[in-house]
């Protein structure tokens, strides 16, 4: 299409005009917009990386007044805006800090932080997110690039908060919305190390003699149970039934790290927000016998009913990194008592996905193993264990071959 033959904007409707910043050339467009209270007035929209999107933004911002619906732009600035809205939010200390961190690392340093709420368009959060996974590292590898999986729990945030930008009125609709952060496949959590029955059965055993671990009974109830370490760490002796042989899982204990306020122990709710009881097998009833005997005859309030079944000396919340730390530092012992070709190395967490794994390569029913672990439901554990989850293909394919013989009459 030639120049002259190209649409153009009507006297009156507006245009875009280039402005340069130190960032670069941005485009502003500037037109008659209905406002709330019924008059039109002249109105300036800026920051665009292209004149295409300072037109778009114009059109939206005239279409929506001839609705009614325009919202002039907040002059709050996203990082003041989400602050705030953090702050305001009914969830977890655990996941507040989380919020928080994230924001305070990945959004109050860069120039986003410092855009008002009606400047944000999709094509800059977009923008952003691609800046942090080439160089948005804050650690000791700064200037490294962050994960997807990262970057995509940032676009979470980001949505939430904008989101409620527009129930207050402050923007007319979610620019993260329009956003393209990392895909739920390029953020998926990179698979789980297991191990097989035999090597959890020689780990166990290696911990439970007397040059093994002292924290052998965590180590054998988080196995035997597929408990996450936060649920097993906030358990109280009255949680634990010996007579049914059950265990309710009610609380979780985590880390909570403020940036300026140090850090400690907060208890929560599960991950899923809701309790369960779990079944015990008579091995780890007669593990939880000995261990709270052996509580008590430390100190009697240590085995008390509302006593942490694995709490410090003083009967308060361990630190839940130290814990995944000395379960490290006793799987290298078990390495080296037991050669290193017998045991790879995996993570505290990862005794829940041996839990898991064993069951559903025993053919455990999924829903079973999902009631066990706590997963919001079956189609959470399908989804994680669907690379060990035993298949029919074997009788499938020897159903089709049987089939296609009987039709030719063999």
């Amino acid at each position: 299409m030639s120049p002259s033959a190209r649409k153009r904007r009507s006297p009156g409707e507006g245009g875009a005009y280039p402005y340069q910043t130190k960032a670069g050339e941005r485009w502003r467009a500037a037109g008659p917009v209905r406002q709330p209270d019924g008059t039109t007035r002249q109105t300036t929209l800026r920051g665009f990386t292209t004149k295409k999107a300072a037109l778009e933004a114009l059109k939206d911002a005239q279409s929506a007044g001839r609705k009614g619906e325009y919202v002039p732009p907040s002059k709050l600035t996203l990082g003041a805006y989400g602050r705030e809205v953090i702050d305001g939010l009914r969830i977890g200390p655990q996941t507040r800090a989380s919020y928080l961190k994230n924001w305070r690392l990945h959004v109050e340093p860069y120039p986003i932080a410092h855009l008002k709420l009606g400047q944000l368009a999709g094509s800059r959060l977009t923008a952003h997110y691609r800046t942090l996974e080439r160089s948005g590292r804050k650690d000791h590898r700064e200037g490294e690039g962050l994960s997807a999986r990262t970057v995509r729990y940032l676009h979470t945030i980001l949505h939430g908060v904008l989101a409620q930008g527009v129930r207050d009125g402050l923007l007319a609709r979610n620019p993260a919305d329009a956003a393209t952060p990392p895909s739920a496949r390029e953020a998926k959590a990179p698979e789980a190390t297991c191990w097989s029955a035999a090597q959890l059965a020689a780990f166990l055993s290696w911990a439970d003699s007397p040059n093994g671990s002292q924290h052998t009974p965590l180590w054998h109830v988080l196995a035997h149970t597929g408990m996450r370490r936060g649920e097993a760490l906030a358990l109280r002796w009255r949680d634990i039934d010996l007579g049914a042989a059950t265990v309710s899982i009610r609380r979780s204990a985590g880390m909570v790290r403020n940036a300026g306020e140090g850090a400690e122990v907060a208890e929560g709710g599960t991950k899923s927000g809701k309790p369960r009881v779990v079944d015990l097998d008579a091995a780890t009833m007669a593990v939880l016998r000995a261990w709270r005997k052996h509580r008590g005859s430390m100190a009697l309030q240590l085995a008390r009913d509302d006593a942490l079944a694995f709490g410090d000396i003083e009967g308060l919340y361990p630190n839940p990194e130290h814990v995944s730390r000395q379960f490290k530092r006793d799987l290298e012992r078990c390495r080296q008592a037991l050669g290193a070709d017998v045991l790879p190395m995996i993570r505290l967490h990862d005794l829940r996905h041996t839990h898991a794994t064993i069951l559903l390569l025993a053919r455990e029913p999924v829903h079973v193993v999902s009631q066990r672990l706590g997963h919001a439901s079956a189609v959470v554990t399908m989804t994680v264990y669907a690379h060990v989850l035993p298949g029919s293909q074997r009788e499938a394919a020897d159903l089709f071959a049987r089939l296609v013989k009987e039709a030719s009459g063999q």
